[in-house]
């Protein structure tokens, strides 16, 4: 990916905050954690950032979503991460812990949304899918006469008689890529919880105690087939498009952006009925999206060298904008960017939970 130089802004001297002034300014290089969604995107805004700024490369760890609001409102000092990245919206009882160990300014940042659509040759036939569809065609199990066998679908037929009888082949985000969490959410276990399944294997969960139960029944419902219906792409959406022009019977799994760009080749599917666009994944319409954000500890700007820059720059137009950066690589851009820009201009604090 070619990412364009930019010119860095003039930096005003770093004056360090009395609050924070035990340690934060021992400390350059900014530190990032959190979900594992938004990982993908944080480290090449991070990449860009650091050859095209005069501050270090920032650190960007995972760690999941919960964790890394944990590490955000651990206190305030040098000791402590600047950012959590989240795929959910914080909650409550972080915003109490925060505030418990002296985190009392959180800057709230939705850089975007996690949408993927299903999409085959555009010369094939149409797809109406639902998450049910798509788990009972690429589980390793399924459910016959209330109980879970396994899975010997052939066609999509087979699975809904309303679906083409077209042999199923499926190109589906690899599990390092930056759509496979939104694919297993909101597609696999959705559709298992749907087909029944879900409850079945909580059933069959020998685990200790609830939590260790889900687990497993999450674990079930997101185990694929592996006789070769269901291929993992861990490259860029490019790769899944040269697979399908390989394969023109087969469907693929996008970002909206690359399939916006790519209508002459592609046809896309509805899910639940919707149709996929800007519009019903930023309403929530579309049922396989979900809003992105991050959280920065206002604290740390002025304090923590290239933060307020390194947040202006992710949620700049060649970052986060429709044409920008990250959409290659499946974020679906916000229609209220520029709302999200000029907060993070004036270094708005978030306003409490609805």
């Amino acid at each position: 990916m070619t990412i364009l130089k930019f010119s860095a802004p003039m930096i005003a001297p770093v004056i360090a905050l009395a609050a924070a002034a035990t340690a934060a300014d021992a400390r350059d290089q900014l530190q990032i954690a959190g979900s594992s969604t938004v990982l993908p995107y944080a480290t090449i805004v991070a990449e860009a950032f650091g050859e095209n700024f005069d501050f270090p490369t920032p650190v960007v760890e995972g760690g999941g979503s919960g964790a890394g609001r944990k590490k955000l409102c651990e206190g305030v000092g040098d000791t402590t991460i600047d950012i959590a990245n989240s795929s959910s919206r914080i909650k409550q009882s972080d915003i109490d812990l925060c505030a418990q160990n002296g985190v009392t300014e959180i800057m709230e940042v939705r850089i975007g949304y996690d949408g993927i659509v299903f999409a085959s040759d555009i010369n094939g036939a149409d797809f109406a899918l639902t998450p049910a569809d798509v788990w009972g065609a690429l589980s390793a199990q399924t459910v016959k006469d209330g109980a879970l066998v396994a899975n010997g679908a052939k066609s999509w037929a087979d699975v809904n008689a309303s679906l083409p009888a077209q042999d199923i082949l499926t190109f589906i985000p690899g599990t390092k890529h930056g759509t496979r969490e939104v694919f297993d959410v909101k597609v696999l276990e959705e559709g298992c919880k749907a087909a029944g399944a879900y409850d079945l294997f909580l059933a069959a969960s020998a685990g200790a105690d609830d939590d260790a139960k889900k687990k497993d029944a999450i674990a079930g419902c997101t185990t694929l087939r592996t006789d070769g219906v269901s291929v993992d792409v861990d490259g860029d959406y490019t790769e899944t498009l040269s697979r399908l022009d390989a394969n023109k019977n087969a469907v693929g799994v996008f970002g909206l952006s690359f399939y916006e760009n790519n209508t002459d080749k592609l046809k896309v599917a509805t899910m639940d009925g919707v149709v996929p666009s800007v519009e019903t994944i930023s309403s929530g319409d579309y049922p396989v999206s979900r809003p992105l954000f991050f959280y920065v500890k206002k604290q740390h700007i002025g304090v923590i060298p290239g933060l307020k820059e390194f947040v202006q720059f992710f949620v700049s137009d060649e970052m986060a904008g429709p044409d920008g950066a990250l959409a290659d690589y499946g974020l679906v851009p916000d229609p209220e960017l520029a709302a999200t820009q000029a907060a993070v201009d004036g270094e708005t604090i978030m306003k409490p939970l609805n």
